[in-house]
């Protein structure tokens, strides 16, 4: 059971980020503001579903492996002796933090989606959508941590 949870968390994983990139290489290779409004027009809503789903997939099958494995007792330790529980902490506080981006995002994303953006609406929207971008770096690089140590 424990290794087709995990299976699905690295399959969301791999979707989640996956789009992301997608979506991060297209927005620098589309030439013109045109193209690129057209593009995320069309793809734009599809995608939010598509990550939101995932992130979902992701958020689950991350909680039922986390208590699967005990590591709530890991986050009570001193997390400076620890190197499980300082990485875990870490992880945790950069999901809960994409998942707040994502959600903020998503908000203007669908507010607004087929109309304009105030300047602070695209500010935000672009500076979440970037933070979400580099975040899931971030997170990618302490799951692999965690894996080690948990091997």
């Amino acid at each position: 059971m424990v290794d087709v949870v995990l299976y699905f968390h690295i399959l969301a994983a791999t979707a989640w980020i996956g789009g992301a990139l997608l979506l991060f290489i297209l927005g620098i290779f589309l030439k013109g503001k045109e193209a690129q409004a057209q593009t995320y027009e069309h793809l734009g809503p599809l995608y939010g579903y598509f990550e939101s789903f995932w992130l979902v997939v992701l958020l689950s099958t991350g909680a039922f492996l986390f208590f699967n494995f005990n590591l709530v007792s890991v986050l009570t330790l001193d997390l400076n002796e620890s190197k499980l529980g300082y990485m875990m902490s870490h992880k945790l506080f950069y999901v809960a933090i994409i998942t707040v981006l994502t959600i903020i995002h998503m908000n203007i994303a669908l507010k607004t989606h087929k109309g304009e953006r105030t300047k602070v609406q695209k500010i935000v929207s672009r500076a979440s959508s970037m933070m979400i971008f580099f975040l899931n770096l971030v997170i990618l690089w302490y799951a692999m941590q965690l894996r080690y140590i948990l091997s």
